[in-house]
């Protein structure tokens, strides 16, 4: 590779501490600079990760970044994306890329016409496991997958997150917040969604904060938090996804495919690692055969055990694709794509119809062991 790409980071919150951790373990990119709202929190991350703080202006007119990596809040991410595309840059942006399509579309053709890219998470479908699951279905392990089901539940995000109150307001919800994990898996199995249709509703029109430094404080929810949703995929599939904030506890999987010739069980989307299982025609379900990932590998530590934790690598399979002129597997199209979905699910849940999407998308290439060796230092 020739060279490696600057990278700058807007928004210094929770997310960042991720990117600027973990981006050291690849190639095609180095971290440069930061800036926030709040130069506080931007000098701190600097301080932190041995970086150059900086105010946004001074960021984005910066001529040692060529990407710049939106992690502000969903409810701005079109209006940053879109002044980073203005000011030149590449934009890799956290999830949801944007909040409508035609937002996105707007940033499609600004980048076009300045022969930009613009790329956005998630990217722990790039995880072992899940690379796993799509090399399975490549050759046929359970036959043409004919349906399946999702499940992503819990109580909510005010029982952990310092500042909750985007989660509950338009642009937030599972749907939106938790949603991409799951359907950017499903694009990487399955291939692109035709249409949708689903029901939405909220258990509250409030919610009480419980963790600190905000505990007590009463927030309102302005968008559902609980969805059901029906997926027909392009290629006939139907896929049920549930999507919540108000369940206490459930013993849903986190997701199952259903094929001619057996069934798959892929862990947590969220995350890069965990065990796939699968079953043939005579029901017996098993772990298939283990293979040595590097995105699957145990790389931290966590209240729950070693895991595996490569975010930021779709940053870099960014990077190397335009430096080497291909796809990004994390590409405009596939997010913007799973925007579609998403949005056409909130839709149908105020409507009560089908929504069927506009936009399509190809399945990203798959990342093997060799390919993600490639894109690690």
């Amino acid at each position: 590779m020739a060279r490696e790409l600057g990278v700058g980071i807007i928004g210094c919150g929770n997310i960042s501490t991720t990117y600027f951790s973990l981006a050291p373990l690849f190639k095609g990119l180095k971290v440069l600079a930061c800036t926030d709202l709040n130069m506080n929190a931007a000098e701190l991350r600097a301080g932190e990760y041995g970086v150059k703080a900086q105010t946004i202006e001074d960021l984005l007119a910066n001529d040692e970044l060529d990407i710049i990596v939106n992690l502000t809040i969903p409810d701005v991410h079109y209006a940053v994306s879109k002044r980073i595309l203005e000011a030149g840059k590449h934009v890799y942006s956290e999830k949801p890329l944007v909040l409508s399509l035609e937002q996105g579309e707007d940033l499609r053709r600004i980048a076009s016409g300045k022969g930009l890219s613009v790329g956005c998470a998630p990217d722990t479908f790039l995880g072992g496991v899940h690379q796993l699951a799509r090399a399975f279905i490549d050759k046929g392990g359970i036959g043409r997958i004919t349906s399946g089901t999702c499940h992503v539940m819990s109580p909510g995000m005010e029982m952990w997150h310092p500042n909750p109150d985007f989660f509950f307001l338009p642009g937030g919800g599972p749907i939106l917040d938790l949603g991409p994990y799951y359907i950017a898996n499903l694009i990487n199995l399955i291939g692109p969604v035709r249409r949708v249709a689903a029901l939405t509703s909220m258990a509250s029109e409030t919610r009480t904060i419980t963790s600190q430094p905000r505990a007590g404080e009463v927030i309102p929810v302005k968008t559902p938090t609980n969805i059901h949703a029906l997926l027909e995929f392009a290629n006939g599939a139907t896929i049920t996804l549930s999507a919540s904030w108000d369940v206490w506890s459930h013993r849903h999987a986190n997701m199952e495919l259903y094929g001619t010739e057996g069934s798959l069980y892929v862990p947590d989307p969220n995350f890069f690692g965990g065990v796939v299982e699968a079953s043939g025609r005579n029901k017996d379900i098993a772990p298939l055969a283990a293979w040595d990932h590097p995105f699957g590998r145990n790389n931290q530590d966590s209240p729950q055990g070693p895991r595996a934790n490569y975010r930021t690598a779709g940053l870099a399979d960014m990077a190397v694709a335009i430096l080497e002129g291909r796809d990004a597997r994390c590409s405009l199209d596939r997010a913007l794509h799973g925007v579609d979905v998403m949005t056409a699910i909130l839709r149908s849940g105020e409507a009560g119809e089908f929504e069927t999407l506009t936009t399509t998308c190809t399945q990203p290439a798959a990342l093997g062991i060799e390919e993600a060796l490639a894109l690690l230092k």
